[in-house]
């Protein structure tokens, strides 16, 4: 519990579902206790379709100063944005949200710069890699733009719902010199693969990336955090395969959001 907390404490709800496997709530308030600041980060369970009233009332209540956006609000919770970063506002989504002087919200999406960092922080060579990218949603199309900036030369998109895959491709094609492909889940030739699904979070899940395809020329990236090892990064390890997690991204993220919720 915060020493701080009292009356005067500035509060940063994280909004999803489900939200039992967060990190940010503990990370996030030792790291405004870290810069001396009274802040509190609290999980908040809100359900697909109960965004609108729950945004209502975050909006009106006055101490809360920012928010975290996890799956799966990270697209609606754009349209209670009055200002986006470019980022956001190419993709149509958030995963970070501040007040602006007038009370109103500006968002930001992280998640891709946080990925990034966390499979360079792990030892992946990503400028002028080939990289397979599964999964098109928020968090897999930030993480496709980043991979773009840090370099890669060829990026191929799969995603279950192709129209996704397409639209992401047509949406990042002029944002770098890279290659960007629609193809299949096979990272045959790729010296990157990188899981943006949740495929991963229940124990039934199949793995996003056939096992049987992996080898240890490959350094394979997984955006689950809080189930410890995923069974594709089990997989990918029993290859020889170098690997970051989710828990990783999560850490990379802290300081990123910190700066931008204190503006």
């Amino acid at each position: 519990m915060p020493e701080k907390l009292d009356g005067a404490t500035r509060l940063f709800p994280i909004i999803g579902d489900p939200i039992k496997f967060v990190k940010s709530p503990q990370q996030l308030t030792r790291g405004f206790e870290k810069r001396d600041y009274n802040g509190l980060c609290v999980p908040m369970q809100v359900a697909n379709g109960d965004l609108a009233p729950v945004m209502q009332a975050l909006t009106l209540t006055g101490n809360v100063d920012g928010l975290l956006v996890t799956m799966p609000h990270k697209f609606a919770a754009f349209a209670y944005c009055a200002t986006r970063s470019e980022t956001a506002r190419l993709l149509g989504c958030v995963s970070v949200m501040r007040r602006n002087a007038d009370g109103s919200w500006h968002g930001d999406m992280l998640d891709g710069l946080a990925f990034v960092k966390a499979q360079t922080d792990q030892g992946a060579q990503v400028k002028d890699g080939r990289a397979l990218l599964v999964g098109a949603g928020a968090a897999g199309s930030a993480i496709a733009i980043a991979l773009l900036n840090a370099g890669v030369r060829e990026l191929i998109i799969h995603d279950a719902d192709a129209s996704r895959s397409t639209r992401l491709k047509d949406l990042i094609s002029d944002a770098g010199h890279a290659s960007v492909n629609v193809g299949p889940a096979d990272p045959a030739g790729c010296t990157l693969v990188f899981n943006a699904t949740p495929m991963g979070l229940a124990e039934s899940d199949p793995l996003p990336v056939s096992a049987a395809l992996l080898d240890s020329s490959m350094f394979v990236g997984d955006v689950i955090a809080g189930h410890g090892v995923t069974p594709l990064l089990k997989a990918a390890q029993s290859a020889g395969c170098k690997t970051a997690n989710g828990v990783q991204m999560v850490d990379a993220v802290q300081e990123m959001m910190l700066d931008f919720l204190r503006g």
